[in-house]
């Protein structure tokens, strides 16, 4: 099955100050991810092509990395077949555009996974994350509702 999944948040700051917390991801002070209520990213040699590693049953490595622009994961997992990537770019000087993409075909159990659970988790990961960065620079901390769905599979998984 074909999967383009995107997620897109217009953080009102600079560009360089999404890039310093884009240089944080996956490391122990990660201000990317929403590691208080998700799995970690790790990465067995941190942000640099070639470092393998995943987040909870997902595996990958970096298959490409700019820091100033986006960096690019490819699935390794059997029936995964792709890549996800978060990008940055500047829309003006206080506004920029964070974005990440899934583009895979799935096969056999994998498209099962994804279509009952992974895509559910993963749109709430994703939102999460988000919420993280926005958070950063508001004093209006922002929560993205989980759905009825993903709170069973969480504590059906848990």
């Amino acid at each position: 099955m074909k999967v383009i999944n995107v997620h897109t948040r217009i953080i009102a700051q600079p560009k360089a100050q999404i890039v310093k917390l884009f240089k944080t991801l996956a490391s122990e002070n990660d201000q990317m991810l929403a590691t208080d209520k998700w799995p970690r990213m790790k990465l067995d040699q941190g942000l640099r092509v070639g470092s393998k590693g995943g987040h909870a049953m997902i595996t990958y490595f970096v298959e490409a990395y700019d820091p100033e622009h986006f960096i690019k994961f490819r699935f390794t997992v059997d029936g995964f077949n792709g890549y996800h990537q978060f990008e940055l770019q500047e829309l003006e000087a206080n506004k920029t555009s964070l974005t990440h993409i899934i583009d895979m075909h799935t096969q056999n159990s994998a498209t099962i996974k994804w279509l009952l659970a992974i895509r559910w988790l993963h749109d709430a990961y994703i939102e999460d994350a988000f919420d993280k960065v926005e958070n950063q620079f508001s004093v209006l901390q922002k929560t993205t509702k989980w759905s009825p769905w993903v709170s069973f599979l969480r504590r059906a998984l848990a």
